[in-house]
């Protein structure tokens, strides 16, 4: 179940990238850029959503489903899946021989 969850988590993840970067930007025309209409969408009147917004905010609340799901799996495991899991053990090194 956890590589389940872990392949769909790496899928979505690029899934957002993907969309993410298909969007165009707020104020792409070049009207924006010299202060004309298309500017006003900061605190203006903004259009109905469109099917890729959809799509970024599903995936994100997926993405965030499946953070949660991997993070409790991985606590709930036996194993010490940590980062810092070998932080507390001193290092020791010793010295080469000549």
């Amino acid at each position: 179940m956890l590589y389940f969850v872990l392949v769909i988590h790496i899928l979505v993840s690029f899934f957002i990238v993907g969309i993410i970067l298909l969007q165009q930007g707020s104020s792409a025309d070049l009207a924006g850029a010299f202060g004309g209409q298309g500017s006003q969408t900061a605190f203006g009147p903004r259009g109905a959503a469109t099917l890729l917004t959809k799509l970024t905010a599903w995936s994100a609340v997926l993405f965030m489903i499946t953070s949660i799901s991997l993070t409790v799996m991985l606590s709930r495991s036996s194993g010490d899946h940590s980062v810092l899991s070998g932080a507390g053990h001193p290092v020791t090194q010793t010295a080469p021989k000549k």
